[in-house]
């Protein structure tokens, strides 16, 4: 969820070629991310199965809404894709090799992206366009703030090693936690969740079928590794996560704010780190607001985990870097 290693060429060598991605290319892009990960942070945090669930989204088509950069060894050294989120917000990210860096490929993919965004919402008032990046990547930060882009906000993944033998341990008083039954516990998840992050930056409420659509149709899909927190029988607490191989993701973790405060959060976190161990998993992670309003970070903290990876999402209030007053674009062909 980064776009790394911009330089100050704008014209790619002529060694360098843009196709679409195909799913054959999924361990190839990965090894990418991963040298992009151990460049910037010294961990490995982005993976194949995190591609896989990004590329199997309703919607999004690799052969439109990719692009990898190949060398004169047909080679894929960068990738970097573009997604409708919303109905008027594109989002988008992408890497560059750490030994292909400052060579043009960055600010070329970067065309593609934007050209791409402006397609998505094109006649739609009130476009945005959102790209994210590696926290502390200056070259990166200096060319979107040159393209109109403005940072608004910071985001972490943490993590957790799963290591030692985890015990579920009890839930708050009056409260029961259980694994969800699907589909029939899939509207309370939904509700809970949209609930839950109704107020929080950047949230969108989608409709339950778009949403349930979504989750069912990623690869990673296993609502047996899902929680649903109850009071009196009714749903006020809810965590979604996935496994794979020895990886776990905390990806939804939402409490309803008349039930915040009594533990409700930490005794899902609990249960599913011992759910994840149980399944394999040596460590799980989640990706957090750092500006997160109601104390996430220092929940996330409490559980046992750390920050792994800083990210920064910048936007623009419109897709096409042409629709900008008195903005120049470098263009270096599509």
């Amino acid at each position: 969820m980064r776009h790394r290693g911009y330089g100050p060429s704008v014209t790619p060598p002529a060694r360098y070629e843009f196709r679409a991605p195909t799913p054959a290319d999924l361990d190839a892009v990965a090894e990418v991310l991963l040298a992009d990960d151990l460049d910037d942070s010294g961990e490995s945090v982005l993976d194949a199965d995190f591609l896989r669930d990004e590329w199997s989204r309703p919607g999004f088509d690799l052969a439109t809404d990719g692009w990898v950069a190949v060398d004169g060894a047909d080679t894929i050294v960068a990738f970097g894709h573009a997604v409708r989120e919303q109905p008027t917000l594109v989002e988008s990210w992408g890497v560059v090799h750490p030994e292909h860096r400052g060579r043009g490929i960055g600010s070329s993919l970067l065309d593609r992206i934007e050209e791409r965004a402006s397609e998505l919402v094109a006649g739609l008032p009130s476009a945005r366009f959102r790209h994210a990046i590696n926290a502390g990547d200056r070259a990166a930060a200096a060319m979107l703030e040159t393209r109109g882009l403005r940072l608004v906000r910071h985001f972490w993944h943490m993590q957790i090693e799963l290591v030692e033998p985890l015990e579920a341990g009890p839930a708050p008083e009056g409260i029961e936690i259980a694994a969800t039954d699907a589909p029939a516990d899939l509207p309370d998840v939904y509700a809970v969740i949209n609930e839950a992050f109704a107020d929080h930056w950047g949230e969108y409420p989608g409709a339950f079928n778009s949403w349930s659509e979504m989750k069912t149709a990623s690869p990673s899909y296993d609502p047996t590794l899902w929680l649903l927190a109850t009071h009196g029988g009714e749903a006020v607490a809810a965590l979604t996560a996935s496994v794979e191989r020895h990886r776990g993701w905390v990806m939804d973790l939402g409490v309803l704010a008349p039930y915040r405060g009594r533990g409700i959060g930490a005794a899902l976190l609990r249960r599913s780190f011992a759910t994840l161990a149980g399944r394999g998993a040596r460590r799980a992670l989640l990706s957090v607001d750092a500006e997160n309003r109601t104390g996430a970070t220092a929940l996330y903290e409490r559980a046992g985990m750390r920050v792994v990876k800083r990210w920064d999402a910048w936007e623009r209030t419109s897709c096409g870097s042409a629709d900008l007053s008195g903005h120049h674009r470098h263009r270096t062909g599509a």
